[in-house]
Parts: C-alpha cells; structure tokens; sequence
C-alpha cells in the first residue's frame, strides 16, 4: 500500500491531491473535457472508491484559448480535447520542465499568444488556434529556444517539441503553508 502511494504522490498534483485523500486511481481511460464555464478543463479519473474530478485552469487571450498539463502518470494519460496545438518543453536529461515562457506568432510575424511562465504549469500547452503557419520562441532560465515552421489544421493535433541543450531554469522555493 505504502508503494502505491508514493507513486500517487509522485505522479503529479492530481495525483498528490488523490493521495492526501487517501484515494487510489485505478486502470482505465482518465477522461477530460472543457467545464461548462469555459474556464477549466475536467479530468475525471476512475478510482476504487468512484471517479474523482480534478480541473486544470483553461486560459483565454482574446478568441484563443489554452492550457497546460501533463504533470504526473494521470495527466500524461488523459485524453484531452484535441487543441490543434501541442507544444512539449524539454531540457537537458529531463524529459519535462515547466514555467516556460511562450510567445506565438504568425509567421508574418504578428503574435498571436503570450503566455506566462506561471501558466505554464507542466510539460504539455495546448494551444487552441485558426489553421495557418506559425512560429513560437520559448524562454526558459533566460535561454530562448525558436522554432518555425509549425503547420496547424483544424481536426489534427500538431505536436512540437521544444528543447533546450542544458536546464537553467530557476528553482523555486518551497512555499509555506
């Protein structure tokens, strides 16, 4: 039992908060969905007690709305609302980082997006944006990484992965409670 709950614990907020419930998730497909206030994402987690919701902030910067996840074994398994966009942060010999700062552009060059670190809460932003060409430049630890070229069309998910060579991304501190 002590196992299994370290590995809740491990696996992310989500999975941190089922753990302080004492709660277990069990096999099956974590489903999600956008809250009918437009302001969240659901996740609905099958557990041995029931299905547990848990909700992720969904963002919106005039008609574009986005969102980030994919901390922890419950969020990399949920099947999200398919967003057209899928940016993936990596850094040196992790294969997740977060706080990424995330300007989206056109490729005419008008941006389109400017999220904040502090939105960025894991590995994962989907990003919910017309079809058309663009490019992102990423900031992490004060590098920034720029990739163009992205093709985005309604009805597939574009997934990019951004990467930087070594982490320099800032520890945050231990929050008091």
């Amino acid at each position: 039992m002590f196992e299994s709950r370290v590995i809740a614990v491990m696996s992310g907020m989500v999975g941190l908060s089922l753990w302080l419930a004492g709660v277990e998730p069990v096999a099956g497909g974590v489903t999600t969905r956008v809250a009918p206030g437009g302001d969240a994402i659901e996740l609905e987690i099958p557990t041995e007690v029931g299905t547990q919701k848990e909700t992720l902030p969904l963002y919106h910067s005039g008609k574009i709305h986005y969102f980030s996840a994919g901390i922890g074994q419950v969020e990399r398994e949920a099947a999200y609302p398919p967003f057209p966009l899928k940016l993936v942060f990596t850094a040196g010999g992790k294969p997740f980082v977060t706080g990424v700062e995330v300007v989206l552009r056109q490729s005419k060059g008008a941006t389109v997006l400017t999220v904040p670190r502090e939105q960025v809460t894991g590995p994962w932003l989907f990003i919910d944006v017309p079809d058309g060409a663009y490019e992102v430049a990423a900031t992490l630890g004060g590098q920034i990484q720029q990739v163009k070229g992205i093709h985005v069309r309604r009805g597939h998910v574009t997934t990019q992965h951004v990467r930087w060579a070594e982490d320099r991304s800032p520890v945050l501190p231990a929050q008091a409670e």
